[in-house]
C-alpha cells in the first residue's frame, strides 16, 4: 500500500496509515514531544479534532484525522509515560484527543500553567513566541475553518509553528520553573489536566445559557423553547448555535415576548434574515411557553446557601488582605495563589490542624506545603 503524503515545505501533511504508523514510531523513540490541535468549533455544530501538529526537536509533521482512518498508532507515543508531552493550553485538547480517538496522555507539561506559574501575564502562545523567540503568528488563523480541504501553505505554516517552537520554549520555561522552586507544582497540575474528560450536559438547555439565572417561570420556559428552536436549527444547518441566534438576543425575546414580526424587529441583535427564516418559529415558541401550565413551568436551579461559620466573614476578609501580600510576595497573579472557592474552604474551617485542609476538596499538596500553615494561622489571628 502506498501512504499519501502532501509535502508543504518542510513539513509534510500526513494522510495515509502506513506513514502514520511509521512516524508514531519515530515518536515512540523520543524523551518529549510537542502537541497542538486545531478544531472547527467556529464553524459547525458538533465540533471535531480537523488536525494534529507533533514536532520533535528536529521533525514537525500534520497529522490529518479528516484522511487517517485510525489514529490508534499515535495512542502509544502520547500515552507513554516516558515521553514527555508538550501543549499549550492543554485542557481541552486533553478531552478532545479522548473523545474523538480514546487517545490519552500520560506525562504533561503545559506550558500556559508553567508561564502563569513564572507571574508571566501575558501568557498566549502568540505573546510567548513573539517575546521569546522573536516569532509572530497570523492571528487571523486562530477562527479559520480547519475543516476546509485543502490547506492553505498559510495555515499550514501557522499551524506547525504552533509546535515548533514548544519544545524550546518548555526548556526555557522548566529551567525558570526549577530554579524558583515551582516545578512540583507544574507537575501536580498537569497530572490533573491528563485526567480531564468531556462530560455531557443533562438537562435543560438554559442552564448552559449565560444570564438565564435572572428569569423565571414563564420567562424561562419561553427562553428553553427558543433554545431547542436554535439548536434544532444548528443541527440542521451544521453551524454553531450561537451563528444562529445570538444568545443576548434569545435572552431579551424572553423577557419581553414579542408576539408578532414587527414587534421581534424591535428586539435589539435580530436582524431581518433571521426573522424571515426563523420569525414564525419563535413566535411560536413564545406562545407553546406562555401556555405552558403554571406546575409545568422551569425553575433555575438555585444552590442553598449555608449559613456561613462564626466569624467566617471576618476571617475571609484577613485571607484575602493576606492573598494580595503573598501574591506581591511571590511575583503571581492572586487568582493562581489562592482562588476565591479556597479561600472561603479556609475561612469555613473550624480548626488549626494541617489535616482539616485535606477537606478542602481541590485544594492542591502544593499549595498546603507552601503556605497552608500560614493560612490556618491567618484564620486563628482573624
Amino acid at each position: 500500500m502506498t501512504s499519501t503524503i502532501q509535502q508543504t515545505g518542510a513539513c509534510e501533511i500526513i494522510t495515509g496509515q502506513e506513514r502514520l504508523a511509521a512516524v508514531a514510531a519515530i515518536l515512540g523513540q523520543q524523551t518529549e514531544l510537542a502537541v497542538d490541535l486545531e478544531m472547527d468549533s467556529l464553524h459547525h455544530y458538533r465540533e471535531k479534532v480537523c488536525l494534529i501538529q507533533v514536532s520533535t526537536r528536529s521533525e514537525s509533521w500534520l497529522l490529518d484525522p479528516l484522511a487517517l482512518k485510525d489514529l490508534a498508532p499515535l495512542a502509544a507515543p502520547l500515552g507513554n509515560p516516558g515521553i514527555l508531552v508538550v501543549m499549550h493550553g492543554a485542557d481541552y485538547d486533553i478531552r478532545s484527543l479522548h473523545r474523538d480517538f480514546g487517545i490519552e496522555v500520560s506525562s504533561l507539561f503545559d506550558t500556559m500553567i508553567a508561564s502563569r506559574f513564572l507571574g508571566i501575564t501575558e501568557f498566549g502562545l502568540a505573546a510567548l513566541l513573539k517575546a521569546r523567540f522573536g516569532v509572530e503568528l497570523n492571528k487571523k488563523y486562530q477562527k479559520a475553518d480547519w475543516s476546509k480541504r485543502p490547506l492553505s501553505p498559510e495555515m499550514c505554516a501557522y499551524a506547525t509553528a504552533d509546535t515548533a517552537y514548544l519544545l524550546p520554549l518548555f526548556d526555557q520555561l522548566r529551567r525558570e520553573l526549577a530554579d524558583k522552586g515551582r516545578l512540583a507544582w507544574l507537575e501536580e497540575e498537569c497530572d490533573l489536566v491528563c485526567r480531564a474528560r468531556v462530560t455531557e450536559k443533562e438537562g435543560p438547555l438554559f442552564l448552559s445559557c449565560k444570564g438565564a439565572g435572572k428569569l423565571k417561570g414563564r420567562s424561562l420556559a419561553v427562553l428553553e423553547g427558543l433554545l431547542q428552536l436554535r439548536d434544532h436549527q444548528a443541527r440542521e444547518l451544521d453551524r454553531p448555535p450561537f451563528k444562529v441566534i445570538a444568545a443576548d438576543t434569545l435572552l431579551e425575546v424572553a423577557e419581553k415576548r414579542p408576539r408578532s414580526l414587527g414587534e421581534l424587529a424591535g428586539i435589539k441583535g435580530m436582524t431581518p434574515g433571521q426573522i424571515h427564516r426563523h420569525g414564525d418559529s419563535i413566535l411560536a415558541a413564545i406562545t407553546a411557553g406562555l401556555a405552558l401550565p403554571e406546575d409545568e413551568l422551569p425553575r433555575f436551579p438555585r444552590k442553598l446557601r449555608e449559613e456561613p461559620a462564626n466569624g467566617a466573614r471576618e476571617r475571609l476578609k484577613q485571607l484575602k488582605q493576606w492573598r494580595e501580600q503573598q501574591s506581591a510576595v511571590l511575583g503571581l497573579e492572586p487568582g493562581v495563589v489562592a482562588p476565591n472557592w479556597l479561600l472561603e474552604g479556609i475561612a469555613d474551617i473550624d480548626s488549626t490542624s494541617m489535616t482539616a485542609l485535606n477537606g478542602i476538596s481541590g485544594m492542591r499538596e502544593w499549595q498546603k506545603q507552601l503556605y497552608g500553615k500560614d493560612l490556618l494561622e491567618e484564620v486563628t489571628i482573624g
